[in-house]
């Protein structure tokens, strides 16, 4: 079997799938939603969720809330991430449930289905807590990041 490559891990059907569940959810909300995967990583996966989220200036954002969904495809690894706006509002169990939601489809194979309800379920609380404003400018890039 052939190792999972990042470039590569999605379909250009299934990124655009993605991307546009990132539209959409950043429709709903002030909020910006970022995918990032990469091969491997030698760090702990959340650490390194951590530092792609700095890199990516994800805590750059006017409210701080900027979501962060990772994944090391070779590691079989998974990571979400929310900057301190959101997780303030939210609390550390919302996170728990974004990930075992996402998790339940990646374990049956379903990558894309598992980051677009994870997409769209994030995009539904940001919504609760930072809706769309008017004068909303889309701060950050939606497609998929890959290094």
């Amino acid at each position: 079997m052939a190792k999972e490559e990042a470039k590569t891990f999605f379909t250009k059907a299934e990124e655009a799938r993605i991307v546009a569940a990132i539209k959409e959810a950043e429709l709903q909300t002030s909020g910006e939603i970022r995918v990032h995967i990469e091969n491997h990583t030698e760090e702990d996966n959340l650490n390194r969720a951590r530092a792609v989220f700095e890199e990516a200036g994800m805590t750059k954002t006017r409210l701080r809330n900027g979501v962060l969904f990772y994944l090391a495809v070779q590691d079989h690894r998974f990571s979400i991430l929310g900057d301190t706006g959101i997780h303030e509002k939210v609390g550390p169990g919302f996170w728990e449930e974004i990930k075992a939601l996402v998790q339940e489809h990646f374990k049956q194979g379903r990558f894309t289905q598992g980051l677009c309800e994870g997409i769209q379920r994030t995009g539904t609380v940001l919504k609760e807590h930072f809706p769309y404003q008017k004068d909303d400018k889309n701060e950050l890039p939606d497609e998929i990041s890959k290094s």
